[in-house]
């Protein structure tokens, strides 16, 4: 059976940043037939369920990544080392289950895919990837934003 990695909180994990979950049936119908790994990247780098809302700061998830931009909470603090520790725990999960295809939170500074949150906190979006997700993309996993979220 095919592999997937997905976004703890599109299974019903209650680990987003306000402590709930975003699971659907729409989810469930994405995924089915497939093991599912379910994986939360931001509570796996250490960071505590709730928390702060974060967004990407000076760029995407590629960006920090090549360490010219930064995850940082509504307060100011800075936690992208615990962002990309959380990406590097999500790759070594999905290689280890052997997973070739992630479904992932959308708009999220983990796992976005394509668009994110622009840094102000005001909800602007703006085109680009969560860590995670660019992570993942660097590593051969093809990620695609769940339906419906």
């Amino acid at each position: 059976m095919e592999a997937i990695l997905v976004s703890a909180c599109l299974r019903g994990v209650p680990c987003r940043f306000d402590g709930r979950h975003k699971a659907s049936s729409e989810i469930e119908e994405a995924v089915a037939g497939r093991e599912v790994v379910s994986f939360c990247p931001e509570v796996a780098g250490g960071l505590a369920t709730p928390r702060r809302p974060a967004e990407l700061v000076g760029g995407d998830g590629h960006d920090v990544l090549d360490g010219t931009a930064r995850v940082v909470e509504d307060t100011g603090r800075d936690v992208t080392a615990e962002f990309v520790d959380g990406a590097r725990r999500a790759l070594a999960a999905a290689r280890h289950a052997g997973c070739t295809e992630a479904l992932l939170m959308p708009r999220s500074p983990s796992c976005g895919r394509g668009v994110v949150y622009d840094g102000s906190f005001a909800g602007e979006l703006v085109p680009g990837d969560g860590v995670t997700a660019a992570l993942l993309e660097r590593n051969g996993v093809a990620v695609r934003p769940a339906p419906g979220v």
